[in-house]
């Protein structure tokens, strides 16, 4: 009978110091649909989203629209909130504040680093994190000069590195490629640039660190087996062994998608990773540990082509008041504390 009490309490020791001894890490992506503020940039074409446009966008509106992506951020994770969220089409600053200080999230404690674009319309990228999981080392902007070969000015690329628990660095990439409008053959050239730049970026760092642990994730207003992706990046789904200087992409082949464009679901959204994270490290993922968030309360009847779709704040100039056209992913980490 002791040795049954002492093998138990052995057994329980054994879990408590196992389960300590690894934490979740959390990373979360979301292209909000145009979270605008309700004032006019002099310098921004944003006439869409004020008072007395067509759309009749106030502050009510915006203030709700804000309530609904912290509702998104509040249940992707029953249990703890993501500890890092790249946030798509967010204004600016104001925008950011308003989240993190004026919203449901304020008692989630996160702190951001945003870019400020030459984006005619004003939006950018958002990275939110929680200072206490991911202690941000270093920041930059990296601008996309689109403009050079025809294109109009884009959103820039955000790197952040942080530190965390297990004393490993995270490089984290946050991009908003440049958008289809105009055809997608027309404005593929914009997006292979991007991803020059972004894959240019992610080699530095992997040739410069000695252990890289590298994440990149964002719209990148293409598909999985898109030139910008495949040819460019060079981000591959993983099968069998894996390199730690490659990147692969962890939403190629994911069933459904992020976006639904013509009654055809499929992923715009990326979430990629370097080999080093597919590894042994004391950081780990797998391709079974990113999904797709659909949540009900983010869908809604596709009436036209039928199944359901994103409940978009707006369907044209009609507003609708729900989250967004695109749907959030999230990866799950493993952290191996030393």
């Amino acid at each position: 009978m002791v040795i049954r009490k002492m093998l138990l309490c052995w057994a329980v020791g054994f879990i408590t110091v196992s389960l300590a001894a690894q934490q979740r890490f959390l990373v979360m992506e979301y292209n909000t649909e145009n979270f605008f503020d309700c004032r006019h940039d002099s310098l921004k074409n944003d006439f869409d989203f004020l008072p007395d446009s067509p759309r009749g966008w106030n502050y009510r509106k915006y203030f709700s629209k804000a309530v609904n992506i912290s509702k998104v951020i509040y249940s992707a994770s029953m249990d703890n909130a993501p500890d890092i969220i790249g946030l798509c089409e967010v204004e600016n600053e104001y925008c950011a504040e308003t989240l993190t200080k004026y919203s449901p999230l304020r008692e989630l404690g996160y702190e951001y680093v945003m870019t400020d674009s030459p984006d005619e319309r004003g939006i950018d990228v958002l990275l939110l994190y929680q200072p206490y999981t991911f202690r941000l080392l270093a920041s930059q902007t990296v601008r996309v000069p689109v403009q050079e070969i025809g294109g109009k000015p884009t959103r820039d690329i955000l790197h952040v590195s942080g530190r965390i628990v297990s004393g490993d660095t995270l490089d984290v990439f946050l991009a908003h490629f440049p958008s289809r409008s105009g055809g997608r053959l027309k404005t593929e050239p914009f997006r292979i640039m991007a991803a020059r730049c972004l894959k240019s970026l992610s080699d530095s760092v992997m040739s410069t660190r000695l252990n890289p642990n590298i994440i990149i994730m964002g719209d990148f207003n293409d598909y999985p087996d898109d030139k910008s992706l495949v040819e460019i990046l060079k981000a591959q789904k993983p099968s069998g062994r894996t390199e730690v200087s490659n990147l692969y992409n962890l939403m190629d082949g994911k069933p459904s998608g992020t976006y639904k464009y013509r009654g055809e679901w499929g992923s715009l959204d990326q979430m990629i990773v370097n080999g080093n994270l597919l590894g042994n490290g004391n950081i780990r993922t797998d391709y079974g540990k990113v999904r797709i968030l659909d949540f009900p309360f983010l869908m809604e009847e596709d009436e036209k082509f039928g199944g359901d779709m994103p409940f978009r704040t707006y369907n044209g100039m009609r507003y609708k008041g729900g989250y967004s056209d695109h749907l959030p992913v999230l990866m799950e980490l493993e952290v191996y504390l030393p």
